[in-house]
């Protein structure tokens, strides 16, 4: 009678071909796991690169951010509300091996309300802001700075969103970036030079110290001041923000994303009072 067989023996050659393939597939996995690995780091590095430098006014980085703001208790019944979008490109140009020349814009577009009696609501253009400046390429005495011409063009669409005043003044920034730290300050004066005779005179000073921290994630977290000081009215404005942000990948794109909070420790009689938010959206152009 046959016998039936239940199991069949492997000879060793096959088996050593078997391990051999495992191990050649382990090594494979291994390697390709090693390169995504690498590849993750080193676009967290340039990322978070990236984001240092948006911390710095002054760096060779194209940058176009979107900032929305709103702010609140406005007006001299307390009962107005301002959204603002800020349209601010950055764009470095190089002068020479040693000199950059950047250009630093905000156009606001503006919708308030309820902001003076009687007047309703207004929606449009605001005052444009052009800053120049020089910088060095390299930091100097690890200092990075640069200073130039600050232009203020009346290009408000409304009367009420605009000061109908030309203006011209000097601007400056200093900052010290060590690890993932960055602090400095920007500063500018503004002088109106033009413009309609019967609105008031300009003599305003706008400083902004700031302080960030950057993660290697490329999360940065920061602290600023925006405070302008009114020499005709003799008033401060010192909204302090606390803000964070994110640079990330959308596509082939590189985006920044933030947002916060603001409180207006000081303002004129009829300025925004209380807390105001800020989100901001940042496409980055890396040369």
């Amino acid at each position: 009678m046959a016998q039936s067989m239940t199991s069949a023996a492997v000879p060793a050659s096959a088996c050593r071909v078997t391990w051999r393939r495992w191990f050649v597939l382990a090594v494979r996995l291994a390697a390709m796991t090693g390169v995504m690995a690498a590849t993750s780091n080193a676009l967290a590095q340039s990322q978070q690169e990236l984001a240092k430098k948006l911390a710095n006014p002054v760096a060779a980085l194209i940058s176009v951010p979107f900032q929305f703001n709103w702010d609140q208790k406005i007006g001299p019944a307390d009962d107005g509300t301002r959204y603002q979008l800020n349209v601010q490109p950055v764009v470095p140009v190089t002068l020479n091996d040693d000199w950059n020349l950047i250009s630093r814009t905000i156009v606001p577009v503006v919708s308030q309300r309820h902001i003076f009696p009687g007047a309703g609501s207004q929606f449009g253009l605001g005052d444009t802001v052009q800053s120049v400046i020089f910088s060095p390429k390299e930091p100097v005495d690890g200092l990075t700075w640069g200073a130039g011409p600050v232009l203020l063009l009346p290009t408000g669409t409304d009367a009420l969103l605009s000061g109908r005043k030309w203006g011209l003044g000097p601007t400056g920034v200093v900052l010290k970036q060590a690890g993932p730290w960055t602090y400095g300050a920007l500063a500018n004066h503004i002088w109106s030079v033009a413009g309609s005779h019967s609105r008031a005179d300009i003599s305003a000073t706008f400083v902004q110290p700031f302080v960030s921290y950057t993660t290697p994630d490329a999360v940065t977290y920061t602290l600023n001041t925006e405070s302008t000081y009114d020499w005709e009215g003799r008033q401060w404005s010192v909204p302090v923000n606390a803000l964070v942000s994110k640079v990330t990948k959308l596509g082939d794109q590189l985006v920044s994303f933030g947002g916060g909070v603001r409180y207006w420790a000081d303002s004129p009689d009829a300025g925004a009072k209380g807390f105001g938010l800020r989100v901001a959206v940042t496409l980055l152009f890396p040369r």
